[in-house]
């Protein structure tokens, strides 16, 4: 395995040297401004409990609480290099109650029914397993009405998916139809497309 191939394997479960540099690079540069646009499409809600699921270097779940300064917000990953540093980048939130970070799987995610009012995926669904049985765990954790966001770097039509693919193991670039009929399929409603098409970006909003 040649170093770059090396470097982008641990893009799926960040692990040892490479993979503490690889969550460090997902809080910063363009992982930043496509959270952040993806946010501002969301409406994310005032108070209650929000998930963020493959939540990596803990950026996005300060981003979270800086938008909603009442709710308590959860981070779950199944990378326990990517759990260390979501809570040192956290630190502080998570001294005053407002922030825990987990070590779990979209799977089987750890929290009764009806316990969360957002869930966010960021940059993560292109590895979870059995994809339409992911979703509905995500929708078993969600409070009816609750609101499920995803966002990808990657909307599966820039050409590049194919190079991604090929280069980090167990990776799936789904297009928007993709993920609008399996987010159908786990029994979501109201799901909406958004594509930034310059840069290829994707968000999704779908409702409990």
């Amino acid at each position: 395995m040649g170093l770059l191939s090396k470097i982008f394997s641990n893009t799926r479960k960040p692990e040892g040297f490479w993979g503490r540099m690889m969550v460090a690079g997902m809080n910063g540069g363009s992982h930043a401004a496509m959270a952040s646009w993806g946010l501002d499409l969301a409406n994310v809600p005032a108070k209650g409990e929000i998930i963020d699921i493959g939540c990596g270097g803990g950026a996005n779940l300060a981003r979270l609480m800086d938008r909603s300064l009442r709710a308590r917000v959860t981070g779950v990953d199944y990378s326990p290099v990517s759990v260390e540093k979501s809570r040192k980048v956290n630190a502080d939130a998570i001294a005053k109650g407002r922030c825990k970070v987990l070590e779990a799987s979209v799977s089987n995610l750890p929290f009764k029914e009806n316990t969360f009012e957002m869930a966010t995926a960021f940059e993560t669904v292109y590895f979870w397993p059995e994809i339409e049985k992911s979703f509905a765990e995500v929708r078993r954790v969600l409070s009816p009405g609750g609101k499920f966001l995803i966002v990808n770097e990657d909307d599966g039509l820039s050409g590049n998916n194919e190079k991604w693919e090929k280069m980090i193991e167990g990776m799936y670039t789904y297009t928007p139809d993709e993920l609008e009929r399996h987010l159908a399929a786990a029994g979501f409603r109201d799901i909406t497309v958004y594509r930034n098409e310059p840069k290829h970006w994707l968000c999704v909003t779908a409702v409990k």
